[in-house]
């Protein structure tokens, strides 16, 4: 009998058992019986109907009267978590709970509240988790060092920064927790987030209560995502109205606006009806002259006088129009596709007539030079690489070249974007420049075929480029 179907016995599933490969001489594949799934039933039974408990959790929330009680086992609660084995020891020992069977733990009500499905995790490994509880629960993780669930809430947390509905958000006070609790994984994963959806996080109920470190942070990046400087600049202002922070923190901020990625008439408009402005103009003077400067003058003729690498001269990722277009393409699997667009020549106003056209081509299934067919030493055809061989890649590349493009390089970004808690998020983020057309690593691993692809959106994969003109330095500027 090569194998045969046994049931396992009242309260347990069915288990195939493989018993030998025939031959009669007990030789043959191993038997393989897998009761896994009933022992974590029983374990959850265990812990729910408490038998045979030997210790007594006595739970009491902080300042308040109410107390609960869990039946747990010592066995099971020293095993999963060094810090209740050590609880348990002084206990033993006669400590604070005076050698007693009950061990007394004080918590947040908050804690309190969702104890008895942290501890019965501790039992089957399971647990439901809902998003107003994932801090709570990764707390007591943290708390009693139970590492794989922390890293298991952490990796949720990660997956649902996405407010719903769309005003609403958690990236902020998430990333605030897991600064607080020493959690660098998920701190960066919120700021990872917050850089890539800025637009969507300044509109939401949580950016007034962003903390002044955050704002900073954020402030100094280049690869933020945003539909423009101003947007930025309003989103400070507002922040700047809420906070009321001392004048050191509110210069901090405005400085870290780059004034010159906006256009003159945006600059003349904000010196005119900007409160922040009127009361800390004295602070940006200086930025505001040089941006003027920048908009007046040949980038050459800049160069000569100034750094046009410093930040003040840098664009971030904007979605605007005239920095680059946003890409939608049907059943990405199915061919290669093309399309064309135009950005600004560069962020002066010196060149806010000039555009550059680009051609942007998609392959689903990306050969190299080895790969693709080649002519064999007689002039035949070699065979034509298995479908499934290559992968997806996107080059973009200049329609035409003009005088106008010497001094200036681009930086090319391209956006992933997602559908995340019904709403849509940049889930990543690949940059390339001048001297590379494609993305070498773009989508490295990723299956389009599937229509239920993470990466695909109602059957759709999402995409935006952003072209950044960067001006170079030709010239030494004069000390």
């Amino acid at each position: 009998m090569s194998g045969e179907v046994v049931t396992a016995g009242e309260g347990l599933p069915d288990v195939i058992i493989i018993n030998g490969n025939g031959n009669g001489n007990g030789n043959g594949v191993a038997f393989g019986i897998d009761h896994s799934v009933g022992l974590v039933l029983r374990l959850a039974e265990l812990f729910e109907q408490g038998n045979g408990s030997d210790v007594t959790l006595r739970l009491e929330a902080a300042g308040a009267a109410d107390v609960r009680e869990i039946q747990a086992h010592r066995l099971v609660l020293a095993l999963q978590s060094s810090v209740f084995q050590e609880m348990l020891e002084n206990c033993t020992a006669g400590g604070a709970a005076g050698g007693s069977d009950t061990l007394v733990i004080t918590e947040s009500a908050e804690s309190v509240a969702v104890f008895d499905k942290f501890i019965r995790y501790l039992y089957c490994g399971e647990i439901a988790v809902r998003v107003d509880q994932a801090t709570t629960l990764h707390r007591l993780a943290t708390k009693y060092n139970v590492t794989v669930l922390r890293q298991g809430l952490s990796q949720y947390m990660s997956e649902n920064l996405a407010g719903d509905p769309p005003r609403s958000g958690r990236a902020v006070s998430w990333y605030e927790y897991a600064k607080r609790s020493g959690d660098e994984a998920l701190r960066d994963s919120c700021l990872q987030y917050l850089t890539w959806n800025l637009s969507s996080v300044l509109r939401s109920r949580e950016w007034p209560s962003v903390s002044a470190p955050l704002l900073l942070t954020l402030l100094q990046r280049s690869d933020l995502v945003l539909q423009s400087e101003l947007e930025l600049f309003e989103a400070v202002e507002t922040w700047l109205a809420r906070q009321k922070p001392d004048g050191m923190t509110a210069e901090n901020a405005l400085r870290s606006i780059r004034y010159a990625m906006m256009a003159p008439r945006e600059l003349f408009q904000l010196q005119r009806e900007s409160r922040a402005l009127r009361r800390y103009g004295e602070s940006v003077r200086d930025l505001l002259y040089m941006s003027y400067q920048f908009h007046s003058a040949s980038p050459l003729q800049l160069a000569k006088f100034f750094d046009v690498n410093c930040s003040l001269f840098t664009p971030r990722n904007y979605l605007a129009s005239a920095w680059g277009a946003p890409w939608v393409i049907g059943n990405p699997a199915r061919d290669d596709r093309s399309a064309s667009f135009q950005t600004q020549l560069g962020p002066s106003g010196h060149d806010a007539g000039k555009r550059v056209t680009w051609n942007a081509l998609f392959s689903p299934r990306w050969l190299p030079l080895s790969l693709r067919p080649a002519f064999g030493e007689q002039g035949s055809m070699q065979p034509p690489p298995r479908p499934d061989v290559g992968r997806p890649r996107v080059i973009v590349t200049p329609a035409t070249s003009s005088a106008d493009m010497a001094g200036v390089s681009f930086q090319k970004t391209l956006l992933v974007v997602m559908r995340r808690q019904g709403k849509m998020v940049v889930r990543h983020v690949y940059n390339f420049h001048q001297s590379t057309e494609e993305i070498g690593d773009f989508l490295a691993g990723t299956d389009l075929q599937r229509r239920s692809s993470e990466y695909l959106t109602n059957g759709s994969l999402h995409l935006h480029i952003i072209v950044k003109p960067l001006y170079q330095s030709l010239i030494a500027p004069k000390q």
